[in-house]
C-alpha cells in the first residue's frame, strides 16, 4: 500500500530477503556477546537456588513489560506467582492468579522454556488462544487462534483522534498470510548463517510486519524473538527481559519499527538498535543478579534469627526494593496488623540488628536494613 512516497516493506520487489551490512553490526553484535558471556559466567558461579530467583526475576519483568508496552497492566505478584509455581521455586505464599495473567504466563514460558521446538501454526495459535481466553479484546470479539481475515477491512496500525487518525503501518492482505506465514515459518525453524542474535532481530520484525492475527501481534513478535534469543543463549532459562528495555525505550521502539516498515530491505538501523536495546537489558540483569544475591547474603546472615510471618513479609519487601521510607504505619498497612503490632515487630528487629533507624527522623522514624556487619 503506498502512502505519498513511500512503499510498505512487504510490496518490495525483494520481500522477504533482509540485507544489513555485517561491517556495521560487527562492532555491536560483539559487545552484546561479551555482554552474555558475562552475564551467563557469573550465574554459573552461583547456586541454582539464586539462578532460579534471577530467572524468576526476568520472566516476572518480562511478562509484565510485554503487557505494558500494548497499554495493558497486570498484576506483578500474580504474574510472580504464576511463574513460580510453573518453575517450582517457593516464593511463600501465592497470590490469586487470573486466566488473563495465566494465558501471557504460559505463552512467554512455552516460547523459552521450549525454544528448540520448532514454531507451527498450532502452536502460534496456542499462544493467541492463551492471550485471549474469552474470545474478546476489550469489548470486541475477535478471531482467535486462526489467521486474521480482514473482514472489518485492512489490518492498519493507526493513532490519533477519529477523523484525523494517522496510518503508521499497513500489513499484508489476509489471504496472502497463509503463504507468508508459512514462508517466515520454514526460515525460522530452519539452520541458518545468520547470526543467531540478529535472527531473533529479523523474526521479531518479520512477524510484526506480517500482523497475521486479530490482535496481540505485538506481544506474540516478542515472544518469538525471546525464542530466538533463549536459542542463540544456549539455554532456556531467562536472566534478562528485553521486553523491559523495550518498554523503558517504548517511543524510539515504535519509531524505528515504523521506518524500517516504511523502507527498502536494508534494515542494518533496525538491527542496530535492536542490538542496543538488547545490550541494555544483559546490562540491567547485571543489577537484577547483584539484588538477587544481596538478598540470599541477608538471609543467609539472618537464617539463625527467629522472625514471625509479619517480619519475613515486609523484610522481603525491603530486599525486594521499597518505594519511599518504611515508617511503623506502613509496616501495619503491609502486614495487616495494628500499629502496637507494627512497632512491637519493629523493636524486635531494632534489637536483634537486623533494622536500624533512618538518620534524620524527621516527624515519623524510618527503617532500614542494617548492612553492617555485627
Amino acid at each position: 500500500m503506498n502512502y505519498g512516497d513511500y512503499l510498505c516493506i512487504w510490496e518490495a520487489p525483494d520481500w522477504p530477503q533482509w540485507r544489513y551490512d555485517l561491517a556495521v553490526l560487527a562492532r555491536p553484535l560483539t559487545e552484546v556477546s561479551r555482554a552474555q558471556g558475562l552475564l551467563l559466567g557469573r550465574l554459573t558461579d552461583v547456586g541454582a537456588a539464586t539462578r532460579d530467583q534471577a530467572s524468576l526475576l526476568a520472566l516476572t519483568e518480562d511478562v509484565v513489560k510485554t503487557s505494558e508496552i500494548e497499554g495493558e497492566h497486570l498484576n506483578v505478584a500474580s504474574v510472580r506467582s504464576s511463574i513460580a509455581r510453573r518453575l517450582g521455586v517457593d516464593i511463600g505464599a501465592l497470590a490469586p492468579v487470573d486466566r488473563h495473567v495465566e494465558g501471557v504466563v504460559e505463552m512467554v514460558l512455552d516460547a523459552t522454556a521450549n525454544c528448540g521446538q520448532p514454531v507451527t501454526d498450532e502452536r502460534l495459535f496456542g499462544w493467541h488462544a492463551a492471550l485471549f481466553p474469552t474470545g474478546y479484546s476489550g469489548m470486541a470479539r475477535i478471531k482467535v487462534a486462526a489467521w486474521r481475515d480482514d473482514a472489518t477491512g485492512p489490518m492498519q496500525v493507526i493513532s490519533g483522534p477519529v477523523g484525523r487518525q494517522k496510518v503508521h503501518f499497513e500489513a499484508p492482505p489476509a489471504d496472502r498470510l497463509p503463504s507468508e506465514m508459512a514462508r517466515f515459518l520454514d526460515w525460522l525453524n530452519a539452520d541458518s548463517e545468520v547470526p543467531p542474535l540478529l535472527k531473533a532481530g529479523l523474526g521479531h520484525l518479520w512477524f510484526v510486519t506480517l500482523h497475521p492475527f486479530d490482535d496481540g501481534n505485538g506481544r506474540i513478535a516478542r515472544a518469538v524473538g525471546d525464542l530466538l534469543l533463549a536459542r542463540a543463549d544456549g539455554t532456556p532459562q531467562r536472566f534478562y527481559s528485553l521486553s523491559a528495555q523495550i518498554q523503558r525505550d517504548r517511543k524510539a521502539y515504535y519509531e524505528f519499527l515504523e521506518r524500517t516498515q516504511k523502507g527498502d530491505m536494508d534494515v542494518t538501523d533496525w538491527l542496530i538498535w535492536f542490538l542496543e536495546s538488547l545490550h541494555r537489558s544483559l546490562n540491567q540483569a547485571h543489577q537484577t543478579l547483584d539484588a538477587v544475591l544481596t538478598k540470599a547474603r541477608f538471609w543467609q546472615r539472618w537464617a539463625a534469627t527467629p522472625l514471625n510471618e509479619r517480619q519475613a513479609k515486609v523484610l522481603n519487601r525491603l530486599l525486594d526494593g521499597f518505594d519511599g521510607k518504611l515508617t511503623s504505619s506502613k509496616w501495619a498497612a503491609i502486614s495487616k496488623c495494628s500499629a502496637d503490632t507494627a512497632l512491637r515487630d519493629i523493636n524486635e528487629l531494632l534489637a536483634r540488628g537486623v533494622l536500624r533507624k533512618m538518620a534524620g527522623g524527621g516527624r515519623s522514624t524510618g527503617y532500614e536494613l542494617n548492612d553492617r556487619e555485627a
